[in-house]
């Protein structure tokens, strides 16, 4: 499945769709904003927390729930729609909300954590929650952060993560916890005025892992670990449905661990008795399917790609929850609908923003919710009137920020060596001009088994990075490497056993291509990167120091053994995880050999690029024991890191806008001094940009 979007730009405010939808053009793109070149914008303005993000209409369409910084944080507000007064819901100083759903139209429930982690949006240590109402008042915690648990000394942590809201109710919904027990999870139905709680799965078939919701809000599939404790990454597993909540239940399909023919159970189809799945069916890519439960087989095909994963990203009607389409990511957001009312809607609202992504929210009325961003242009948010055919700037995100301070991300696949094509992205200064060589920096996403940085303006870790240091004239590659998810098994798989080995050539070979392309200097590359990106960062100091000038790690990994073993970190305690990490490293029977070779302050007398090295004095992903270990190992090895900055009260990835500042200011002149800002003229052919399809 692929949808094409075409190019171009437009910024509109109170647009009529009635144009549209009559059969009058589309409005162009803003000469000023396409052919102004890039202004330069302070640090601040990068790193800065948007003034707006996530909003969400209210089910009567009459409020408006988004984030906005307070405290440093991002809290929650509502806004009247009617009399633009806006409400602080939230005052959080040392987490971000990361998550809120309004429940009716008076109530809202919300969850905390950090919005900025290396490998984005995480709970961490927050999690949590929470409910309020719209006003401000009614605020109750429906249940303790990790924090919170971990400060009583409760170390079998337990979660509460909101699943809907109850079916006939506004001031009660449905939660999925493991009070009962950690190694299963229950529904339960939560009252918010009382905090009252009702078990609804007192029945479990077995040690329920999933559980899945029909269109009236009843658990009636359940999905099982076929075995408890087992360290395999693809764990057995029993797909479990009943008819009813009083009906006996009955098994769909069962999976043997490892099992190529698993699949996962989505949603209910429209009918509610036939799955929708997800699956490989013999594809590199996993794609979604109709499951005929009575006839115990697969139906028609819903979506599939050719190069991207589609598994997650379906799209609901508010009223009757049934399935109406799906978005997804590939070089760009990608959405489409199944539904023709829905499908009509995209298409106009796509037909007035042309060259932009377009997504919408529904509400019970005649008011709908639209974003429109794209790689250059932060997200705007307009209200759509149905009955009034009006379109009407809302709020937008960030407005210091503009399209002309901003460049393009251009996909290209990134050929290895051994013959994987992995999709990836590479940024151009908007001054570069044809035959320029320039500094280069690559920047290695965290993880590693996350798709960290997709299309979109500021909208990650790596994309913010990117885009600040195109600004100051850098060329920066954006590249996905084997293990790297949603990109297909072959590349996912051929990460196995390859940390600091095949995955490092990788990374290798986007430098690689990019001399090749004629636009980087081949004499000034830099890398950097956070968490695994750090953890790379480093190894290339030592094995690819004739490809590197500098290199810039930050909440690393040093010591893999350590890492794997210390209880300092957040994930000792888990087997999976832990299991999980040997199998990426190749460590098997507890023979660290393998790990102690790629493990880089094991290493550090061959380190021979100028480094900078920065962490949270509070991370427990990747503890501060592991950047002292690699700064001791370098000192005294007689080379010690050139900069060392450790901020305290931070965690994994920073949370205070004047450290990011800091950062990316010392960074800065960290790269000028080691690769320069500036390009060089060469007598090399253009950079192009290679087919993403």
């Amino acid at each position: 499945m692929k949808i094409t979007m075409n190019s171009g730009g437009l910024r509109a405010s109170a647009l009529s769709l009635g144009l549209l939808l009559s059969g009058l053009p589309a409005l162009g793109a803003s000469p000023d904003a396409a052919g102004k070149a890039n202004e330069l914008l302070p640090v601040a303005s990068y790193v800065a927390v948007p003034r707006f993000s996530q909003p969400s209409l209210s089910p009567d369409g009459q409020r408006l729930a988004v984030l906005a910084p307070l405290k440093g944080k991002r809290n929650l507000m509502v806004i009247d729609l009617k009399t633009r007064a806006g409400t602080a819901l939230t005052g959080m100083s040392d987490f971000d909300v990361v998550s809120f759903q309004w429940v009716g139209s008076e109530r809202l429930v919300f969850s905390l954590g950090r919005l900025n982690a290396p490998t984005g949006p995480e709970s961490g240590d927050g999690g949590g929650l929470f409910t309020v109402k719209r006003d401000g008042t009614g605020f109750r915690k429906l249940h303790p952060t990790f924090r919170e648990q971990y400060g009583r000394g409760n170390f079998q942590f337990r979660y509460m993560n909101f699943l809907a809201t109850a079916p006939g109710s506004e001031d009660e919904v449905l939660v999925a916890s493991n009070f009962r027990t950690s190694k299963a999870n229950d529904i339960y139905r939560v009252n918010l005025e009382s905090g009252q709680k009702k078990l609804l799965t007192f029945d479990q078939p077995g040690i329920v892992e999933q559980w899945i919701l029909d269109q009236q809000g009843l658990p009636r599939v359940a999905v099982l670990a076929d075995k408890e404790d087992d360290p395999q990454q693809f764990p057995g597993a029993r797909v479990m449905i009943r008819a009813g909540m009083d009906a006996p239940w009955k098994q769909v399909a069962r999976f043997e661990p490892g099992s190529p023919e698993r699949w996962s159970v989505l949603a209910f189809a429209e009918n509610n008795e036939d799955l929708i799945v997800s699956t490989r069916r013999g594809r590199d890519t996993v794609g979604m399917y109709r499951y005929l439960v009575a006839e115990g087989r697969f139906g028609e095909t819903i979506a599939e790609h050719p190069r991207y994963d589609l598994k997650s990203g379906l799209r609901y009607d508010p009223k009757t929850r049934k399935v109406v389409g799906l978005s997804f990511a590939d070089e760009q957001h990608q959405v489409a609908y199944f539904d023709e009312n829905y499908a009509r809607l995209q298409a106009g609202f796509e037909a007035l923003f042309p060259g932009k992504a377009v997504s919408f929210q529904t509400t019970e009325g005649t008011r709908n919710l639209v974003t429109v961003w794209s790689d250059r242009a932060v997200p705007t948010f307009y209200i759509h009137d149905a009955e009034k055919k009006t379109l009407e700037e809302a709020l937008r995100s960030r407005e210091d920020v503009e399209e002309k301070h901003l460049v393009q991300m251009r996909p290209f696949l990134l050929k290895t060596r051994d013959g994987l094509e992995i999709p990836s992205y590479y940024f151009l200064p908007a001054n570069y001009q044809p035959g320029q060589r320039l500094p280069t920096v690559l920047h290695v996403h965290g993880g590693p088994m996350m798709r960290a940085d997709k299309w979109g303006a500021l909208n990650s870790f790596g994309v913010t990075e990117a885009q600040l240091l195109a600004s100051r004239g850098y060329a920066v590659i954006l590249p996905n490497f084997r293990v790297t998810p949603e990109l297909g098994e072959k590349i996912y798989k051929a990460g196995y056993g390859e940390l600091g080995r095949k995955m490092s050539d990788d990374h290798e070979d986007a430098v690689r291509w990019a001399v090749a392309q004629g636009f980087a200097d081949q004499q000034r590359v830099c890398i950097s990167g956070a968490s695994y990106g750090g953890y790379a960062s480093l190894w290339a100091t030592i094995r690819s120091a004739d490809l590197f000038k500098c290199a810039v790690a930050g909440a690393v990994v040093s010591d893999l053994k350590l890492q794997l073993t210390s209880n300092a970190t957040d994930f000792s305690g888990s087997k999976s995880g832990v299991a999980y990490w040997k199998r990426l490293i190749g460590v098997k029977d507890d023979n660290w050999q393998v790990a102690q070779e790629v493990s880089p302050a094991l290493h550090a007398a061959r380190s021979k690029v100028p480094l900078m090295i920065y962490a949270g004095a509070d991370d427990r992903r990747t503890p501060l024991e592991q950047t002292k270990a690699m700064v001791n190992a370098l000192t005294e090895a007689g080379r010690p890191p050139e900069i060392v900055m450790i901020k305290p009260e931070e965690g994994h990835g920073y949370g205070k806008q004047e450290n990011w500042v800091d950062l990316y200011t010392t960074m800065l002149k960290f790269l000028d001094k080691h690769i320069g800002s500036g390009p060089t003229a060469a007598a090399a052919p253009a950079p192009q940009q290679a087919p993403a399809q």
